[in-house]
């Protein structure tokens, strides 16, 4: 799916990929933080990646060949700005775009007002489509403080408002025991959180179903790595890099409709629970449940600034700041 090129660096030639999908990314917020490091490498026509497991492995990204790149952030207005330059580079993009309540709870201590969340989102969409700007409301858990219907009053709020901008909500369950860096930095802030059980789960997928019924506009709602089906609740499994939507917004692109799209007379073929995660486009890199079509994450652990205390990409407080303290818009990682 990645095509091999040769990059040309200030230090000579070095061998790349050019992938035709990017996600920017699940390892760390780069709109919200790193837009103008995203630009300058842009411009660059490559950036690197190093191996989180591995500091020593560093993978060089051209973007020659890329189309179409899959944002994820908890506040993107950094980077919008900069979205005109982005599309003359014949580039498109949609955004993950994570809305959460817990301003009482402050433990999304960075993020900005949710007001001000509501207001990029909205201007957002009216911007690029709403087909184009997906909201998250992830992870969901459970503390004394917080039971499971202030959290579905909560997000009915969110949905009224923000509902007439988007076409999709996706959700997930905190994984606590599955993330070591979630159980550490929830220990490190003394939250009691803990994961739902599955019939509260199943509770929160069946009122999610009435709340949705109640919004202006009503949305497709999925689960994001979710092991529990909830299809008889009208909730799926969802693609954040997703396949189907790439094929939409690059519609006249021959190149991501032959990686990407299944051809009529495969359709024809196909059962239809296999049109819904063909073999092919699933990223195997990714974790069991996850059903993304395969992208190149360009992003690194260690250097996002929301300092959430469920995070599952940052190790302290004090690895960020160190890590964010090195970058400038010309350092070809986002760590080195």
């Amino acid at each position: 799916m990645h095509q091999k090129t040769t990059i040309t660096t200030p230090n000579g030639n070095v061998q790349g990929l050019a992938p035709l999908v990017i996600s920017a990314s699940r390892a760390t917020d780069i709109p919200a933080f790193h837009s103008a490091w995203l630009m300058h490498r842009l411009r660059a026509g490559y950036c690197a990646w190093v191996n989180p497991f591995n500091r020593n492995q560093r993978q060089y990204i051209s973007f020659e060949k890329c189309k179409i790149i899959v944002f994820w952030s908890k506040n993107p207005a950094p980077l919008v700005p900069y979205m005109d330059e982005i599309a003359d580079r014949g580039i498109k993009f949609y955004f993950q775009f994570t809305v959460n309540d817990h301003e009482k709870e402050g433990i999304e201590p960075n993020v900005p007002s949710l007001e001000r969340r509501i207001e990029t989102f909205t201007r957002l969409s009216e911007k690029i489509g709403s087909e184009k700007v997906i909201w998250r409301y992830d992870p969901i858990f459970l503390t004394p403080e917080l039971a499971a219907d202030e959290i579905l009053e909560r997000i009915a709020k969110l949905g009224n408002r923000l509902s007439p901008f988007t076409q999709k909500l996706v959700f997930s369950f905190i994984d606590i025991n599955g993330y070591k860096k979630v159980s550490s930095n929830l220990g490190r802030t003394h939250i009691d959180a803990r994961e739902p059980t599955p019939n509260e789960q199943i509770y929160f997928a069946k009122e999610l179903q009435k709340i949705n019924a109640s919004w202006p506009s009503r949305l497709e709602l999925a689960t994001c790595a979710e092991g529990q089906d909830f299809s008889v609740y009208n909730i799926q499994h969802n693609k954040c890099i997703d396949d189907r939507l790439i094929c939409r917004i690059c519609k006249n692109d021959s190149e991501i409709q032959m990686a990407y799209g299944t051809p009529p007379q495969q359709m024809q073929l196909l059962p239809s629970a296999s049109l819904q995660n063909p073999a092919k486009h699933k990223d195997k890199g990714q974790r069991e449940g996850c059903g993304c079509a395969p992208s190149k994450d360009i992003g690194a652990y260690n250097t996002c600034l929301h300092l959430c205390t469920y995070c599952y990409a940052n190790q302290s407080e004090t690895a960020v700041k160190n890590n964010c303290q090195k970058l400038t818009p010309e350092t070809e990682s986002l760590i080195s």
